[in-house]
């Protein structure tokens, strides 16, 4: 066009912007903004909506307010949707103040915020927590819609606030006349499943009826979840049937709800038939439901049929993940097969997918217990190398295998090593280390630790006293295992029936051998 001598106009430019922003070269459609100038073209109005639009989209907020501001200068006026870009792009970005200042701004430029900008805003306060600021602000607006109301029924509902949510419905929305929707019902809904409040879930979708408000899937959906989560698989199949009554057919999410439940409930059958119903009816399984299976399969020890589940994943094209791995590895390294959990552990590598710290834990803590402490040690390094953040588990399992081992010391380095990583070692690290110590009949230092644990805040629970009394019964230090138990009582220990076992029986035993002693000395 320029190679013939044409000029372009501020519309070729326009059109030419928007075709950049749609394909993601923002930085494109800016320079060309600067080359308006040089072809004679003025910016209008639609260039600087192309931009503002794309920039605040792409969370680049402040060149956004910065081309708002030039467009005044260059006498352009903005149109509401143009605020609400960058105030939307604001929110995404939680600069909430700075929304709420532009929106100040526009009313004082003699701007009318619609909806849309009330509702960005809302949206932006209730998932930053202010749900009553949201609610202030509601309080502004001089028509509100549906919309607007769902937004703060959404953030009461989130917020764990649901008899506030309740009252937004029927003692705002109704009393203005404003007629609740499918997706007030289903917030609500969700908010009563939420905290346990099943009857009144039902009872709220029988109103939804009364107000000529048909329940949808998703209204159905949350009941089902809701009565499997409460372990109710017999009312959720109720659900289930009222909704196929009704000519409405489960979704994913909804079969995932019974099939998880079905498993924890160890009806793994049950299960598997749900399965078969779900694909005869065109529902696609997803990872979350093959993970549910997997999952109640392993737990009903029937490793071999989850495998089968795990051949079936890959043959469907559904990617397996890290849930999938962990679930199967931990089954074998119940049953003590640690080479067929390295098994899926190399296969899990060779797909990419990554091993967390789980799956890690879970192989320490089956090679401590074979002994095979060193290779768990490696693996611990190797989780430190790939950038894991290691937790007090970890530690405490690999604790636990050195002082299995008889390797006191290596476990009393570990724990200096272990806080100078910044860990700050736990009531199980020092009855662990305890325990070892008096293993290995070093009972002062088991002592010293009892005294460090409680300096540092941390308080003996009944495994530390029991471990003490037991070690100091054992070494025939009876005197010793009483002042235990009559500093945690003054410490508030509640001694147990393991306690008073230990005790009576080392008395009976010692009052044997003085009985025995005394016999010797009369005959």
């Amino acid at each position: 066009m320029l190679s013939k001598g044409v000029s372009p106009t501020a519309y070729t430019f326009g059109v030419v912007m928007k075709a950049l922003c749609m394909v993601g070269e923002v930085d494109s459609a800016c320079s060309l903004l600067r080359d308006m100038t040089k072809h004679g073209c003025v910016p209008n109005s639609v260039v600087y909506q192309t931009l503002i639009h794309a920039l605040s989209k792409n969370n680049r907020v402040n060149e956004a307010l910065k081309l708002l501001d030039e467009m005044f200068l260059m006498g352009c006026t903005p149109d509401v949707q143009t605020f609400n870009d960058v105030i939307h792009g604001l929110c995404k970005l939680n600069r909430i103040h700075e929304a709420a200042k532009l929106v100040d701004r526009m009313l004082h430029r003699g701007f009318s915020p619609d909806n849309i900008t009330y509702g960005v805003l809302m949206h932006g306060l209730c998932r930053m927590g202010k749900v009553d600021e949201a609610r202030a602000l509601l309080n502004k607006v001089p028509a509100p819609n549906a919309v607007l109301f769902n937004t703060l029924i959404n953030g009461y509902v989130t917020s764990g606030r649901f008899y506030e949510a309740k009252d937004v419905m029927y003692n705002c929305m109704l009393s203005i006349g404003c007629a609740p929707d499918v997706f007030t019902f289903n917030m609500l809904i969700h908010g009563l499943c939420k905290e346990g409040s099943l009857i009144s879930a039902c009872r709220l979708v029988n109103e939804m009826a009364i107000r000529g408000c048909e329940p949808n899937v998703v209204t159905y959906t949350t009941l089902i979840d809701g009565f499997c989560k409460a372990g109710q698989l017999e009312e959720a199949s109720d659900v289930l049937n009222e909704m196929s009554a009704k000519g409405l057919s489960l979704n994913t999410v909804g079969y995932n709800c019974l099939i998880c439940a079905l498993c924890k409930d160890e009806k793994v059958n049950e299960a598997l038939e749900m399965l078969g119903e779900m694909s005869r009816k065109g529902c696609k399984p997803d990872i979350f439901t093959f993970n549910s299976l997997i999952f109640g399969l392993c737990k009903a020890n029937k490793i071999d049929e989850a495998l089968g589940v795990y051949r079936d994943i890959l043959l469907e094209g559904v990617i397996a993940n890290t849930e999938t791995y962990n679930t199967l590895i931990h089954a074998f390294l119940r049953r003590g097969e640690i080479q067929e959990a390295f098994k899926l552990v190399n296969e899990m590598s060779f797909r990419g997918c990554p091993l967390d710290i789980i799956t890690y834990n879970g192989l320490i803590k089956a090679l401590c217990k074979a002994g095979a402490v060193e290779k768990g040690l490696m693996l611990f390094e190797e989780m430190i190398r790939k950038g894991l953040n290691i937790n007090n588990i970890s530690c405490n399992i690999l604790i636990n295998g050195l002082c299995r081992v008889g390797k006191v010391h290596n476990a009393l380095e570990f724990l200096r090593d272990m806080i100078h990583r910044g860990l700050m070692p736990d009531i199980v690290t020092y009855n662990t280390l305890i325990n070892g110590l008096c293993k290995m009949r070093r009972l002062q230092e088991a002592w010293n630790l009892f005294d460090r644990l409680q300096l540092e805040g941390i308080c003996p629970d009944a495994i530390t006293y029991n471990t003490l009394i037991c070690w100091h019964c054992k070494e025939d230090m009876l005197d010793n295992a009483y002042l235990i138990l009559h500093k945690g009582v003054e410490n508030g220990f509640i001694p147990n029936n393991v306690t008073w076992n230990l005790l009576v029986s080392n008395f009976v035993k010692e009052s044997a051998k003085e009985s025995q002693t005394f016999s010797s000395d009369l005959f």
